[in-house]
């Protein structure tokens, strides 16, 4: 390990400012940071001592979502052998899994990664290991089936648009991630978004639960409906279901979650807003159901959790630090607003039965106006308590 730090310093010399590899210094600093504890230390007070930078922090999510990349893997092959009539066979679940898999992952960080590199060399500033989670949250959301070349825009323009235009990490409004998934559904509707695309063998259907519950018939029984479909609570609980590649199990993203609180790396006042605001909008619609509403009406509440994106999202979307709210009370707030929403983008409109995108990115550009006003709440409290005690 010492001879492989001294032969790094040595190399770096090279990428010194007047050196010849001067401008790709960002390269240099980015393999350097990532393989040994930064060199740079606090010139003068106050000194903070603390083993948790940025680089880690990144890294404690990327290992979080280690349950549901290998669930994406395994589910993906498990969905391709039950297309096709197979026997269940663990071993070429993870290998049919892994070649449909791995591949979005990898185009995912490249694509990205040259864009990350490219306004680093441009801004002369160093490459933000914020990108190590990007890539791989935007890689977890997209079907099996989708073509790389769909996949490399998408990520290059959630990168460039979703970051890089608002200043880099830290500067953005909207979660990078989403930014791309979204303009993806947007722009190629046909390639992630239809019962064909979410088993990746050609030629075969399998429609969602989401979709099954948002065409069962008005005043029918939304459980039935997915019961008959094949969909019982224990399987979307798991994820042995079609889905997008690493939103199919709850559970893989309970085990995430509970690393993320262990480490205090995410909110969890943002995660049960969101949960608490999809059961309080879905109860609210489970009490007004009938014989003439939509089937989605009658599904109980509990059972909206465990279906499409939304334990995916409200895990490690929503919990974003740096497009969510900030203050204690805003992420209560923010969570229960986005739990609203996302239950009332799936019922209402049955063409669009997935909400979970949608109601974080709306409620990501209202996330600062939300700790405006819980600052200012908290200033004029402060301001009427010493007013009080001048009396």
């Amino acid at each position: 390990m010492k001879f492989l730090q001294d032969t790094l310093h040595q190399a770096g010399k090279l990428f010194e400012k007047g050196r010849p590899l001067e401008k790709l210094y960002p390269l240099y600093e980015a393999m350097d940071t990532f393989l040994f504890t930064p060199g740079k230390t606090t010139p003068k007070a106050p000194h903070v001592r603390d083993h948790v930078d940025m680089k880690r922090v990144m890294i404690f999510v990327v290992i979080a979502l280690i349950p549901a990349t290998l669930m994406a893997v395994y589910n993906t092959g498990y969905q391709i052998l039950l297309a096709k009539g197979l026997p269940i066979d663990p071993a070429q679940c993870w290998k049919l899994g892994a070649f449909k898999v791995l591949p979005i992952i990898l185009v995912s960080y490249m694509a990205g990664g040259v864009w990350e590199v490219l306004f680093a060399v441009m801004r002369k500033h160093e490459i933000n290991e914020g990108f190590l989670v990007t890539g791989i949250l935007y890689a977890l959301t997209l079907p099996p089936s989708i073509p790389l070349w769909q996949a490399a825009v998408g990520i290059s323009f959630g990168v460039v648009f979703g970051k890089e235009i608002f200043g880099g990490t830290g500067m953005n409004v909207f979660n990078p991630a989403l930014t791309a998934r979204a303009f993806v559904f947007f722009a190629y509707p046909a390639s992630i978004s239809g019962s064909k695309v979410w088993v990746a063998v050609d030629g075969y259907t399998l429609a969602t639960p989401l979709a099954v519950a948002a065409q069962a018939p008005r005043g029918s029984s939304a459980i039935e409906a997915l019961n008959h479909a094949g969909f019982t609570f224990h399987n979307l609980f798991l994820g042995f279901i079609p889905g997008s590649i690493g939103e199919t199990s709850a559970l893989a993203c309970l085990i995430g979650l509970a690393f993320l609180l262990i480490t205090r790396v995410a909110s969890w006042r943002t995660t049960l807003g969101c949960v608490l605001g999809m059961l309080a909008m879905s109860t609210v619609f489970y009490l007004l159901r009938g014989p003439d509403r939509l089937a989605f009406f009658n599904l109980p509440p509990h059972w909206h959790l465990v279906m499409g994106g939304f334990a995916f999202g409200a895990v490690f979307m929503a919990t974003d630090p740096v497009s969510s709210a900030a203050t204690n009370l805003g992420r209560w707030i923010y969570g229960a607003l986005v739990g609203v929403l996302a239950t009332l983008i799936r019922v209402i409109n049955p063409a669009y039965p997935e909400g979970v995108m949608l109601a974080i990115l709306f409620m990501n550009a209202f996330a600062p106006l939300i700790d405006h006003y819980v600052v200012e709440a908290n200033v004029k409290k402060r301001l009427t308590r010493i007013a009080v005690k001048n009396v």
